[in-house]
């Protein structure tokens, strides 16, 4: 693997975020964000409450799911990547390593909450990074409505926008693009992925997918042409 994912300020930077994601008794975190995990997702609230609510709760792909972020925009080689779902950037750490390794570009990334935004450009910088990231401000149904053409897309937001951010984002995804999706077998009650599944499936909207048993699904689907 290439020596800027392994560089002292880039590695460094994760292990500190995911060690501290590790330290996170999350049962307790959404309790206390007002969310049972064990019940259903609360569908009266909105993604700007949610956000508010859980702005000091670290969400991110898994340490192997950050691993195959990493391989699959290397393989695609990668220019312009967009994300859906900032948090405290961690995701986006290994796809601007990637894109960097790729020769440049950039990463295009929106975050709903203010303070995770902050801290999240503070991450990017200590990584070294900060200059490969776009981070966008606000509701991803307006910040991702500006693209060029996109190589790689993950959507890893939250769970019930995931279909309506894909339909703003396709337009802009180049023939053999990747589209990422993370915790497709996350069940929150609610049948989230039905709808999603049914149109990343349907040969008529012109993808080719398969789910991967990484830390709690992620399936990937091709752009095709």
């Amino acid at each position: 693997m290439s020596s800027t994912l392994q560089s002292d300020a880039v590695a460094s930077t994760l292990n500190r975020l995911l060690t501290a994601e590790d330290k996170q008794d999350l049962a307790a975190e959404w309790a206390a964000a007002g969310v049972d995990l064990g019940g259903e997702f609360p569908v009266g609230m909105s993604a700007a409450e949610m956000a508010e609510r859980t702005k000091d709760i670290i969400m991110s792909v898994s340490r192997e799911g950050g691993r195959l972020l990493y391989l699959l925009t290397r393989a695609v080689k990668a220019r312009t990547v967009v994300e859906f779902g900032t948090s405290f950037g961690i995701s986006t750490l290994y796809l601007a390593a990637a894109v960097r390794d790729n020769g440049g570009g950039q990463v295009i990334t929106t975050e709903l909450q203010q303070e995770k935004a902050r801290r999240a450009t503070e991450n990017f910088a200590a990584a070294g990074l900060g200059d490969l990231v776009d981070l966008r401000l606000g509701d991803a149904r307006e910040t991702l409505r500006d693209l060029p053409e996109v190589d790689l897309v993950l959507l890893d937001g939250w769970l019930d926008l995931r279909l309506p951010i894909l339909r703003i984002v396709e337009p802009r995804l180049r023939p053999g693009a990747l589209v990422v999706v993370d915790d497709v077998d996350l069940d929150i009650g609610r049948g989230v992925y039905e709808e999603f599944r049914d149109y990343i499936n349907d040969p008529a909207n012109g993808y080719f997918s398969l789910t991967l048993p990484v830390h709690q699904g992620v399936q990937l689907a091709l752009k095709l042409g």
